[in-house]
């Protein structure tokens, strides 16, 4: 992004909303005129099947725009809440069509930044597919780590993960009862410790080893 770009962005009108834990940002079925911005607290996106059995898809975190497919799909297909407080940022899509055809850069990164999130979703549904539940929230855990950092909200082992048992297990597609045994296992094997919404590393070797990560699919480096 060059100066006029960064400028762009923040000319953009922008309508702040507080929201409480478990509220719902946008509903499966909505026609939203906005887009937004996560400027504090963690929400996820999220299916649920016809029986109510929900089925957690992403864990957005400060800084991303989780519905920006909004902006050309215009009928959403999945559900958006927030785990924590948050405060989030509204921007019309009017805005950001408009942003877009006057700024090509700009509209090649927010291009870029819908793929990673594309390429985000393959790794978790080989995640909950094929790797046994241990490693699921491993790297789950790993995953969560790395973007936090990014955004220097890590404090040394230690970060934030607000997720209930119940919403670990809708994150790794099991059941809560199952979601509380592996976290105890991961305990009692001296690998996390997990304390009033956040998780703190006792064992990193053993924490990598088990959540077989590979960030390429993050695309966080510059060059990639």
């Amino acid at each position: 992004m060059d100066d006029q770009d960064v400028q762009a962005v923040r000319s953009l009108p922008v309508v702040v909303k507080h929201y409480q834990p478990g509220q719902a940002i946008v509903r499966d079925g909505d026609r939203p005129a906005e887009s937004c911005l996560l400027s504090q607290g963690f929400c996820v996106r999220s299916k649920t099947t016809s029986n109510g059995r929900r089925q957690i898809l992403s864990i957005h975190v400060p800084g991303e725009i989780p519905d920006l497919q909004s902006l050309h799909l215009h009928v959403l297909d999945h559900d958006l809440t927030t785990l924590t407080e948050c405060t989030l940022g509204f921007i019309s899509h009017v805005s950001l069509r408009e942003i877009t055809r006057r700024r090509p850069n700009l509209a090649e990164i927010f291009w870029r930044d819908t793929l990673i999130d594309a390429a985000m979703f393959r790794d978790w549904i080989v995640n909950v597919g094929q790797r046994p539940a241990p490693s699921r929230l491993a790297h789950i855990i790993v995953e969560l780590r790395e973007r936090l950092k990014v955004i220097g909200q890590v404090q040394g082992a230690r970060f934030e993960m607000p997720l209930t048992q119940e919403q670990i297990g809708e994150a790794m597609g099991i059941t809560s009862v199952h979601a509380n045994r592996v976290v105890k296992q991961l305990r009692d094997d001296n690998v996390l410790e997990f304390h009033r919404g956040s998780v703190r590393v006792i064992d990193e070797q053993k924490l990598l080893e088990l959540a077989d990560f590979d960030g390429l699919y993050l695309h966080q480096r510059p060059s990639l």
